[in-house]
Protein backbone atom coordinates (compact mmCIF):
# COMPACT_ATOMS: atom_id res chain seq x y z
CA UNK A 1 0.00 0.00 0.00
CA UNK A 2 2.69 2.45 1.00
CA UNK A 3 4.70 1.86 -2.17
CA UNK A 4 1.71 2.51 -4.40
CA UNK A 5 0.89 5.65 -2.45
CA UNK A 6 4.44 6.89 -3.07
CA UNK A 7 4.01 6.10 -6.76
CA UNK A 8 0.74 8.04 -6.95
CA UNK A 9 2.13 11.05 -5.09
CA UNK A 10 5.34 11.26 -7.13
CA UNK A 11 3.44 10.84 -10.41
CA UNK A 12 1.50 13.95 -9.38
CA UNK A 13 4.79 15.81 -8.99
CA UNK A 14 4.85 15.90 -5.19
CA UNK A 15 8.02 15.84 -3.14
CA UNK A 16 7.64 13.16 -0.48
CA UNK A 17 9.48 12.18 2.67
CA UNK A 18 9.12 8.46 3.33
CA UNK A 19 10.20 6.18 6.14
CA UNK A 20 11.97 2.88 5.58
CA UNK A 21 13.09 0.23 8.07
CA UNK A 22 15.70 -1.56 5.95
CA UNK A 23 17.43 -1.34 2.58
CA UNK A 24 15.40 -4.31 1.39
CA UNK A 25 12.15 -2.49 2.21
CA UNK A 26 13.33 0.58 0.31
CA UNK A 27 14.41 -1.50 -2.69
CA UNK A 28 10.93 -3.05 -2.75
CA UNK A 29 9.51 0.39 -3.58
CA UNK A 30 11.67 0.50 -6.70
CA UNK A 31 10.36 -2.92 -7.68
CA UNK A 32 6.77 -1.68 -7.35
CA UNK A 33 7.48 1.40 -9.48
CA UNK A 34 8.89 -0.81 -12.25
CA UNK A 35 5.52 -2.49 -12.69
CA UNK A 36 4.25 0.81 -14.09
CA UNK A 37 7.35 2.59 -15.47
CA UNK A 38 10.31 1.05 -17.26
CA UNK A 39 12.51 3.84 -15.92
CA UNK A 40 11.09 5.08 -12.61
CA UNK A 41 14.18 7.10 -11.64
CA UNK A 42 12.51 10.50 -12.12
CA UNK A 43 9.73 9.53 -9.73
CA UNK A 44 12.03 7.91 -7.18
CA UNK A 45 14.14 11.08 -7.17
CA UNK A 46 11.21 12.94 -5.60
CA UNK A 47 11.41 10.78 -2.46
CA UNK A 48 13.48 11.85 0.53
CA UNK A 49 14.19 8.72 2.52
CA UNK A 50 14.45 8.62 6.32
CA UNK A 51 15.45 5.41 8.08
CA UNK A 52 13.10 5.02 11.04
CA UNK A 53 10.62 2.70 12.71
CA UNK A 54 7.22 3.76 14.06
CA UNK A 55 8.19 2.11 17.37
CA UNK A 56 11.30 4.31 17.67
CA UNK A 57 9.95 7.73 18.67
CA UNK A 58 13.31 9.59 18.71
CA UNK A 59 14.11 8.38 15.18
CA UNK A 60 10.70 9.52 13.99
CA UNK A 61 10.97 13.10 15.21
CA UNK A 62 13.24 14.42 12.45
CA UNK A 63 10.97 12.92 9.77
CA UNK A 64 8.05 15.10 10.88
CA UNK A 65 9.88 18.43 10.67
CA UNK A 66 8.39 20.69 8.02
CA UNK A 67 5.66 18.36 6.75
CA UNK A 68 2.00 19.33 6.39
CA UNK A 69 0.44 16.03 5.32
CA UNK A 70 1.05 12.63 6.90
CA UNK A 71 -0.11 9.27 5.52
CA UNK A 72 0.22 6.60 8.19
CA UNK A 73 0.36 3.31 6.27
CA UNK A 74 2.75 1.34 8.49
CA UNK A 75 1.13 -1.73 9.99
CA UNK A 76 1.73 -5.37 10.81
CA UNK A 77 -0.65 -8.00 9.44
CA UNK A 78 -0.50 -11.48 10.91
CA UNK A 79 -2.87 -14.27 11.84
CA UNK A 80 -0.26 -16.30 13.70
CA UNK A 81 -0.76 -16.32 17.49
CA UNK A 82 2.91 -15.99 18.43
CA UNK A 83 3.15 -12.76 16.39
CA UNK A 84 0.15 -11.07 18.03
CA UNK A 85 2.10 -9.14 20.66
CA UNK A 86 4.45 -7.58 18.11
CA UNK A 87 1.55 -6.84 15.76
CA UNK A 88 -0.29 -4.96 18.48
CA UNK A 89 2.82 -2.94 19.34
CA UNK A 90 3.25 -1.87 15.72
CA UNK A 91 -0.41 -1.19 15.04
CA UNK A 92 -1.32 0.49 18.32
CA UNK A 93 1.86 1.78 19.94
CA UNK A 94 3.29 2.78 16.56
CA UNK A 95 0.12 4.71 15.78
CA UNK A 96 0.31 6.48 19.14
CA UNK A 97 3.84 7.63 18.31
CA UNK A 98 2.70 8.99 14.95
CA UNK A 99 -0.28 10.73 16.55
CA UNK A 100 1.87 12.36 19.22
CA UNK A 101 4.21 13.81 16.63
CA UNK A 102 1.32 14.99 14.43
CA UNK A 103 -0.33 16.65 17.42
CA UNK A 104 2.82 18.66 18.11
CA UNK A 105 2.26 20.66 14.89
CA UNK A 106 -1.19 22.23 14.30
CA UNK A 107 -0.41 22.48 10.57
CA UNK A 108 -0.26 18.71 10.10
CA UNK A 109 -3.17 16.81 8.55
CA UNK A 110 -3.25 13.02 8.95
CA UNK A 111 -4.65 10.18 6.87
CA UNK A 112 -4.70 7.05 8.99
CA UNK A 113 -4.88 3.80 7.04
CA UNK A 114 -7.02 1.35 8.98
CA UNK A 115 -8.95 -1.64 7.62
CA UNK A 116 -12.50 -2.84 7.17
CA UNK A 117 -11.51 -5.37 9.83
CA UNK A 118 -11.78 -2.52 12.36
CA UNK A 119 -15.47 -2.00 11.60
CA UNK A 120 -18.06 -3.86 13.65
CA UNK A 121 -19.30 -7.19 12.31
CA UNK A 122 -21.25 -9.91 14.00
CA UNK A 123 -21.47 -12.73 11.47
CA UNK A 124 -24.98 -11.75 10.34
CA UNK A 125 -23.89 -11.24 6.70
CA UNK A 126 -25.66 -7.87 6.57
CA UNK A 127 -24.11 -5.02 4.62
CA UNK A 128 -21.42 -3.34 6.73
CA UNK A 129 -21.01 0.45 6.72
CA UNK A 130 -18.89 2.98 8.57
CA UNK A 131 -21.36 3.46 11.42
CA UNK A 132 -21.64 -0.21 12.35
CA UNK A 133 -20.90 -0.57 16.05
CA UNK A 134 -17.83 -2.55 17.03
CA UNK A 135 -18.73 -5.86 18.66
CA UNK A 136 -16.09 -7.90 20.44
CA UNK A 137 -16.25 -11.61 19.71
CA UNK A 138 -15.16 -14.53 17.59
CA UNK A 139 -15.77 -12.72 14.31
CA UNK A 140 -12.82 -10.39 14.93
CA UNK A 141 -9.22 -11.50 14.51
CA UNK A 142 -6.34 -10.25 16.64
CA UNK A 143 -5.39 -8.09 13.67
CA UNK A 144 -8.89 -6.59 13.62
CA UNK A 145 -8.71 -5.82 17.33
CA UNK A 146 -5.33 -4.10 16.91
CA UNK A 147 -6.65 -1.93 14.08
CA UNK A 148 -9.77 -1.07 16.06
CA UNK A 149 -7.66 -0.05 19.04
CA UNK A 150 -5.48 2.08 16.75
CA UNK A 151 -8.61 3.83 15.44
CA UNK A 152 -9.66 4.61 19.00
CA UNK A 153 -6.33 6.38 19.48
CA UNK A 154 -6.91 8.40 16.31
CA UNK A 155 -10.36 9.49 17.47
CA UNK A 156 -8.88 10.46 20.84
CA UNK A 157 -6.34 12.66 19.05
CA UNK A 158 -9.03 14.33 16.93
CA UNK A 159 -10.94 15.25 20.08
CA UNK A 160 -7.74 16.92 21.26
CA UNK A 161 -7.54 18.93 18.04
CA UNK A 162 -5.74 16.80 15.45
CA UNK A 163 -6.92 17.29 11.85
CA UNK A 164 -7.37 13.71 10.66
CA UNK A 165 -9.51 11.19 8.80
CA UNK A 166 -9.44 7.42 8.42
CA UNK A 167 -9.65 5.12 5.41
CA UNK A 168 -10.78 1.52 5.81
CA UNK A 169 -9.61 -0.45 2.77
CA UNK A 170 -11.10 -3.86 2.08
CA UNK A 171 -8.91 -6.72 0.76
CA UNK A 172 -6.29 -4.90 -1.31
CA UNK A 173 -4.95 -6.54 -4.45
CA UNK A 174 -1.99 -5.39 -6.49
CA UNK A 175 1.42 -6.56 -7.69
CA UNK A 176 4.21 -6.77 -5.15
CA UNK A 177 5.48 -9.26 -2.59
CA UNK A 178 4.04 -12.63 -3.60
CA UNK A 179 4.81 -14.19 -0.24
CA UNK A 180 2.69 -11.85 1.89
CA UNK A 181 -0.90 -10.70 2.29
CA UNK A 182 -3.08 -11.02 -0.83
CA UNK A 183 0.05 -11.57 -2.93
CA UNK A 184 0.26 -14.99 -1.31
CA UNK A 185 -3.31 -15.67 -2.46
CA UNK A 186 -2.24 -15.32 -6.10
CA UNK A 187 0.80 -17.50 -5.49
CA UNK A 188 -1.39 -20.17 -3.94
CA UNK A 189 -3.86 -19.90 -6.84
CA UNK A 190 -1.03 -20.62 -9.28
CA UNK A 191 -0.12 -23.76 -7.35
CA UNK A 192 -3.76 -24.84 -7.58
CA UNK A 193 -6.81 -24.39 -5.40
CA UNK A 194 -9.29 -27.23 -5.88
CA UNK A 195 -11.34 -26.16 -2.85
CA UNK A 196 -13.50 -23.13 -2.23
CA UNK A 197 -15.41 -21.92 0.82
CA UNK A 198 -18.86 -20.36 1.03
CA UNK A 199 -17.42 -17.05 2.28
CA UNK A 200 -16.71 -13.83 0.50
CA UNK A 201 -15.35 -10.34 0.97
CA UNK A 202 -14.86 -6.98 -0.68
CA UNK A 203 -11.83 -6.44 -2.92
CA UNK A 204 -10.17 -3.24 -4.11
CA UNK A 205 -7.30 -2.29 -6.42
CA UNK A 206 -4.30 -0.90 -4.51
CA UNK A 207 -4.09 2.02 -6.96
CA UNK A 208 -7.66 3.00 -6.13
CA UNK A 209 -6.88 3.09 -2.42
CA UNK A 210 -3.89 5.38 -3.04
CA UNK A 211 -5.95 7.70 -5.23
CA UNK A 212 -8.82 7.85 -2.74
CA UNK A 213 -6.42 8.69 0.09
CA UNK A 214 -4.92 11.62 -1.82
CA UNK A 215 -8.31 12.92 -2.95
CA UNK A 216 -9.63 12.78 0.62
CA UNK A 217 -6.49 14.49 1.90
CA UNK A 218 -7.08 17.36 -0.55
CA UNK A 219 -10.82 17.50 0.17
CA UNK A 220 -10.45 18.88 3.68
CA UNK A 221 -12.79 16.30 5.24
CA UNK A 222 -12.16 15.80 8.97
CA UNK A 223 -13.09 13.35 11.72
CA UNK A 224 -14.61 10.86 9.29
CA UNK A 225 -13.77 7.37 8.12
CA UNK A 226 -14.43 5.86 4.71
CA UNK A 227 -14.70 2.30 3.49
CA UNK A 228 -12.55 1.95 0.37
CA UNK A 229 -13.74 -1.22 -1.36
CA UNK A 230 -14.75 -1.82 -4.95
CA UNK A 231 -16.69 -5.09 -5.28
CA UNK A 232 -18.20 -7.65 -2.91
CA UNK A 233 -17.39 -11.08 -4.32
CA UNK A 234 -17.65 -14.70 -3.19
CA UNK A 235 -14.25 -16.34 -2.68
CA UNK A 236 -15.28 -19.05 -5.14
CA UNK A 237 -15.86 -16.46 -7.86
CA UNK A 238 -12.72 -14.48 -7.03
CA UNK A 239 -10.42 -17.50 -7.20
CA UNK A 240 -12.27 -18.69 -10.29
CA UNK A 241 -11.38 -15.43 -12.05
CA UNK A 242 -7.76 -15.71 -10.90
CA UNK A 243 -7.53 -19.34 -12.05
CA UNK A 244 -8.93 -18.45 -15.47
CA UNK A 245 -6.30 -15.77 -16.04
CA UNK A 246 -3.52 -18.06 -14.87
CA UNK A 247 -4.61 -20.93 -17.07
CA UNK A 248 -5.57 -23.06 -14.09
CA UNK A 249 -8.66 -25.07 -13.20
CA UNK A 250 -11.07 -23.09 -11.00
CA UNK A 251 -11.95 -24.29 -7.49
CA UNK A 252 -14.64 -26.94 -7.80
CA UNK A 253 -15.00 -28.65 -4.38
CA UNK A 254 -16.67 -26.87 -1.48
CA UNK A 255 -14.62 -26.92 1.70
CA UNK A 256 -17.07 -27.40 4.54
CA UNK A 257 -16.42 -25.83 7.97
CA UNK A 258 -15.30 -29.26 9.18
CA UNK A 259 -12.75 -29.53 6.37
CA UNK A 260 -11.39 -26.03 6.99
CA UNK A 261 -10.98 -26.90 10.66
CA UNK A 262 -8.97 -29.98 9.70
CA UNK A 263 -6.91 -27.97 7.21
CA UNK A 264 -5.71 -25.27 9.61
CA UNK A 265 -4.77 -27.92 12.13
CA UNK A 266 -2.76 -29.82 9.52
CA UNK A 267 -1.08 -26.56 8.44
CA UNK A 268 -0.16 -25.86 12.05
CA UNK A 269 1.55 -29.24 12.36
CA UNK A 270 3.42 -28.78 9.06
CA UNK A 271 4.52 -25.30 10.13
CA UNK A 272 5.94 -26.71 13.37
CA UNK A 273 7.86 -29.33 11.39
CA UNK A 274 9.16 -27.14 8.55
CA UNK A 275 9.43 -23.77 10.30
CA UNK A 276 7.52 -22.12 7.44
CA UNK A 277 4.59 -19.83 8.09
CA UNK A 278 1.26 -21.57 7.50
CA UNK A 279 -0.89 -20.33 4.62
CA UNK A 280 -4.05 -21.17 6.57
CA UNK A 281 -4.38 -20.49 10.30
CA UNK A 282 -7.28 -20.89 12.71
CA UNK A 283 -8.29 -17.25 12.13
CA UNK A 284 -8.02 -17.30 8.33
CA UNK A 285 -9.96 -20.59 8.23
CA UNK A 286 -12.79 -19.02 10.21
CA UNK A 287 -12.81 -15.92 8.00
CA UNK A 288 -12.87 -18.05 4.87
CA UNK A 289 -16.39 -19.23 5.66
CA UNK A 290 -17.69 -15.77 6.60
CA UNK A 291 -19.55 -13.65 4.06
CA UNK A 292 -18.59 -10.03 4.71
CA UNK A 293 -20.06 -7.33 2.46
CA UNK A 294 -19.13 -3.65 2.64
CA UNK A 295 -20.96 -0.50 1.56
CA UNK A 296 -18.74 1.99 -0.33
CA UNK A 297 -21.44 4.63 -0.89
CA UNK A 298 -20.08 7.12 1.65
CA UNK A 299 -16.78 7.40 -0.21
CA UNK A 300 -18.49 7.71 -3.61
CA UNK A 301 -20.78 10.43 -2.27
CA UNK A 302 -17.79 12.31 -0.85
CA UNK A 303 -15.82 11.93 -4.10
CA UNK A 304 -18.42 11.97 -6.91
CA UNK A 305 -15.77 12.00 -9.67
CA UNK A 306 -13.92 9.00 -8.27
CA UNK A 307 -14.43 5.61 -9.92
CA UNK A 308 -13.17 2.21 -8.84
CA UNK A 309 -11.20 -0.01 -11.20
CA UNK A 310 -13.25 -3.02 -12.31
CA UNK A 311 -12.23 -6.11 -10.34
CA UNK A 312 -11.67 -8.06 -13.56
CA UNK A 313 -9.14 -5.45 -14.71
CA UNK A 314 -7.36 -5.52 -11.34
CA UNK A 315 -7.11 -9.29 -11.40
CA UNK A 316 -5.81 -9.16 -14.97
CA UNK A 317 -3.00 -6.79 -13.97
CA UNK A 318 -1.98 -8.76 -10.88
CA UNK A 319 -2.06 -12.13 -12.63
CA UNK A 320 -0.04 -10.81 -15.56
CA UNK A 321 2.51 -9.32 -13.15
CA UNK A 322 2.77 -12.58 -11.21
CA UNK A 323 3.26 -14.68 -14.33
CA UNK A 324 5.83 -12.24 -15.72
CA UNK A 325 7.77 -12.15 -12.45
CA UNK A 326 7.94 -15.95 -12.41
CA UNK A 327 8.62 -16.39 -16.12
CA UNK A 328 5.41 -18.36 -16.59
CA UNK A 329 3.22 -18.60 -19.66
CA UNK A 330 -0.47 -18.06 -18.92
CA UNK A 331 -1.45 -20.82 -21.35
CA UNK A 332 0.35 -23.48 -19.30
CA UNK A 333 -1.90 -25.97 -17.48
CA UNK A 334 -0.85 -28.15 -14.54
Amino acid sequence: MGSHLLLHLTEKGNAVRALYRSEAKRDAVTDIFKYYHSDPSSFLARIEWVEADVLDLPALQDAFVGVSQVYHCAASVSFIPKEEEHMRKVNVDGTINVLNLCSDDPQIRLCHVSSVAAIGRDGSEKMIHENCEWKSGKYNSAYAVSKYEAEMEVWRATVEGLNAFIVNPSLIIGPGDWSQSTGAMFKRAWKGLPFYTRGGNCFVDVRDVAEAMVLLMDSGVQNERFIVGAENVLFKDFFGKVAERMGKRPPRIEATPFLTEMTWRAEKVMSAITGKKPFITKETAHHAVQLNRYDNSKLLNQLPEFKFTALDDSIELVCASFLRDHGISASRQD
